[in-house]
């Protein structure tokens, strides 16, 4: 075994060399100049819009995706989503909503009036799926 006087010389090293990695100033790590974020944005954003290639090339995307968009309007019912795949293949089941009255009554341990009122609640206790194929008609 080593004698304690060593374990505590290295706790003391470690905690040492711990104190002194946390101690750099945000300045020295991540040097600012005097240029905002807006004033970098606005001076790239005013080189890119002022460039004519530039400008040909977005005309002919938003171009393209005109077309695109009006070409797919008619497509968008048989466009396969993980949406419209669950409810097609397996559609919902009814679930009656069922009303219930509750009469006044008195409740708690000191007798306290209620008044009467209706709820209502899912006849089922769980949303129901058919299978794909089933028959889902309402009666």
């Amino acid at each position: 075994m080593y004698p304690r006087s060593i374990n505590v010389g290295w706790l003391v090293l470690v905690g040492d060399l711990t104190a002194a990695g946390c101690s750099t100033h945000k300045d020295e790590l991540l040097p600012h100049g005097q240029h905002t974020m807006l004033d970098i944005w606005n001076a790239n954003a005013v080189s890119v819009t002022h460039n004519s290639v530039d400008k040909q090339l977005q005309h002919a995307r938003s171009k393209l995706k005109r077309s695109l968009n009006e070409a797919n309007k008619d497509l968008n019912a048989y466009t396969r989503t993980a949406q419209n795949e669950i409810y097609s293949q397996f559609k919902r089941l009814p679930n009656p909503d069922l009303v219930m009255y509750v009469f006044p009554h008195l409740a708690g341990s000191d007798p306290v009036p209620v008044p009467g009122y209706s709820t209502v609640f899912p006849f089922y206790q769980r949303v129901q799926y058919a299978m794909p194929g089933e028959r889902t008609e309402e009666y």
